[in-house]
């Protein structure tokens, strides 16, 4: 899996997000039998007052959220069904499925506030994040069912207990 990472707030080097963003993406997407080797996806590692920024810009809420992310293709489904995953060239680049943003302070507020450690929180994120990039989401029931489930079973093959 290839990951490009930019990390503009430092605290962040200090917890090896790139660590926990190799192991998180690729454990995404073995779960729904894609290669890992076949995927790229770009990581900013920044700070509350940034994500809020993102936040306003992209999604007309001004405040800060945990994780955004932007997938390059836009994968539609019926609620509740698993999306069109993408099919890359064994033989080609790396398949770009998009960028995700994370934001420290509220990762950290977040992890303290339901007493997890704070590296599981990140990979739940990075976890749920990398599904948003492969066209899942939770705005309806049977949606957020299907998210969370996968999320679930995810974190558990990775020794993590579930987040919900």
């Amino acid at each position: 899996m290839e990951i490009d990472i930019l990390i503009e707030a430092s605290e962040w080097q200090a917890v090896g997000l790139e660590a926990l963003a190799a192991t998180a993406c690729a454990a995404a997407l073995t779960e729904i039998s894609l290669n890992p080797d076949q995927f790229e996806i770009s990581l900013l590692g920044c700070d509350d007052d940034r994500i809020a920024t993102l936040n306003t810009e992209f999604r007309g809420k001004p405040q800060p959220t945990n994780v955004l992310s932007w997938p390059t293709e836009s994968r539609e489904t019926a609620p509740g069904e698993m999306p069109t995953l993408p099919m890359p060239d064994p033989n080609g680049p790396p398949h770009e499925l998009g960028d995700i943003a994370i934001a420290y302070g509220v990762c950290a507020a977040e992890a303290a506030a339901q007493t997890k450690p704070f590296a599981h929180h990140v990979t739940h994120l990075l976890v749920h994040g990398t599904l948003h990039l492969l066209g899942f989401d939770h705005i309806s029931d049977p949606d957020a069912a299907l998210m969370e489930g996968l999320e679930t079973r995810i974190l558990a093959r990775l020794g993590l207990p579930d987040p919900y």
